[in-house]
């Protein structure tokens, strides 16, 4: 039998994934890269199964440790919302925050971290999922304001971006010649998936699902070793990867739109303060991606 999972080796099996390695996960839960090394040592033991497979400097999950990852987040976020609630002071306002993880990814996160060191009155409570669950969770209450993708045009939210998504490949070896179509994707539910597929269907090309993952750094991963290719937006692109352009053959994909909404009982100094933060990096992004496009 397993036994009970340590928090601190859950959380570093979390940083290096997000990470991308040793060294910038133990920057993140402020460990040595040695002691992180150590420490995903003791998980594996703990499981019985590798969970990370390391090739020089590049580390990617394995099968189990994706499966691992998935409630290694939601364990993580659980137990950091009850410590955070137990341990609040009275009066301290508590944001809950849906993202999705390509969101997540981009230098938002700077900007969440320096809105909490800013604010000190208030406690930010930041969950990652695809924009389908965290549409629900806003909906039943369980989060305050939530950034996702949607189809253009669609009403509802008090911001929206362009979201400019692109077919992605391997920089070396890009899978085109296979039939099927070898597709690296998020699970079903996401925007960027459905899309891919659709144009796939109405062009008439055959596909089929080579890797689903809910991690960003997993598809990422998966790409540009070549498992498969998949839709990414603009930020999301590696040194590795390839955008692949018409003379590729695929059909176009159409840009889908950040959205940003909030819930009807988030109100007050805190959550307006929050708002303006995301506008202002997401209004600096899309202007940084307009230039690069130029």
């Amino acid at each position: 039998m397993i036994p009970d999972l340590d928090i601190d080796l859950l959380r570093c099996l979390v940083a290096v994934v997000d990470a991308g390695g040793f060294t910038r996960a133990g920057e993140r839960v402020h460990r040595t890269q040695s002691t992180v090394s150590q420490q995903i040592q003791r998980l594996e033991a703990a499981v019985g199964k590798p969970l990370l497979l390391r090739e020089g400097r590049k580390v990617s999950p394995t099968d189990e440790g994706e499966r691992l990852l998935a409630y290694a987040r939601r364990i993580l976020s659980l137990h950091d919302e009850a410590r955070a609630l137990v341990g609040a002071t009275p009066g301290q306002p508590l944001l809950r925050l849906g993202i999705t993880e390509d969101f997540a990814s981009r230098h938002l996160t700077e900007v969440l971290a320096r809105f909490a060191r800013e604010r000190g009155g208030a406690r930010l409570d930041v969950r990652c999922d695809l924009s389908v669950v965290l549409r629900g969770e806003i909906e039943r209450g369980e989060l305050d304001v939530i950034l996702v993708k949607q189809e253009p045009g669609e009403r509802g939210g008090i911001a929206t971006w362009r979201d400019p998504v692109h077919w992605v490949a391997a920089r070396e070896a890009a899978p085109l010649d296979q039939a099927p179509l070898p597709l690296a994707v998020y699970p079903q539910g996401c925007i960027y998936r459905n899309r891919a597929i659709h144009a796939l269907e109405k062009a008439g090309r055959a596909w089929r699902l080579a890797y689903t993952s809910p991690s960003l750094a997993g598809l990422q991963a998966a790409i540009a070793s070549g498992i498969g290719i998949g839709p990414l937006g603009a930020t999301a692109l590696r040194p590795d990867h390839c955008v692949l352009g018409p003379e590729s053959g695929l059909p176009p994909l159409p840009e889908a739109e950040l959205v940003l909404h909030r819930a009807r009982s988030a109100r007050g100094a805190a959550v307006e303060a929050l708002l303006e933060a995301m506008r202002a990096a997401l209004d600096q992004e899309t202007a940084q991606l307009g230039r690069n496009a130029a």
